[in-house]
């Protein structure tokens, strides 16, 4: 039986031109991700089951971004209906990673210790920034923001669902 894994993979910003082509606000690291004939799914932010699929005709880098064409997105007011969406892809599509590098939802729900201060609480959610990564960590006491950076962070270990972090001398858990 085959599962089937979908990662988000980035945003819909906007549209560009009349015939449907779309702006995206790209997570992944090399435009390559959003080859010619692959298949995405489009849904809602926050939803989890749904959305719509289609398959890339056309993707080139921008400025900001990706400019996309889907099959079947035709005109601009079909693109314009897809503004705000999140686009996602069979992680099974996506190039293979780096040793040390990790897919946004396989961090999700993994324990955060620190050396020193012990456990902080589970990954909630990851957001980007201009420098690094954000995780959020939801503990007993409250949500702590951590960079995803290697100052910070000392180690990742899947097999063990856990993340060993060194938070800078004089944090305080409140």
């Amino acid at each position: 039986m085959s599962s089937t894994t979908w990662l988000t993979i980035g945003k819909i910003t906007g549209v560009h031109g009349l015939a449907g082509n779309l702006k995206i606000w790209s997570f992944a690291d090399s435009p390559d991700t959003f080859k010619k004939g692959r298949k995405v799914r489009v849904k809602d932010e926050g939803e989890d089951t749904g959305g719509e699929f289609y398959i890339i005709s056309n993707a080139s880098a921008q400025k900001k971004g990706i400019r996309l064409t889907l099959e079947g997105v035709d005109n601009r007011n079909q693109a314009e209906a897809m503004v705000g969406k999140e686009i996602l892809m069979d992680k099974d599509q996506l190039p293979a990673l780096d040793e040390d590098t990790w897919y946004w939802e396989d961090l999700i729900g993994l324990e955060v210790t620190d050396r020193d201060l012990g456990y902080l609480g589970t990954i909630d959610r990851i957001f980007p920034t201009g420098a690094d990564d954000i995780l959020v960590v939801i503990g007993n006491k409250s949500e702590i923001l951590i960079p995803v950076n290697p100052h910070f962070i000392d180690d990742v270990n899947m097999d063990k669902g856990q993340v060993t972090t060194v938070l800078p001398e004089g944090f305080i858990l409140e």
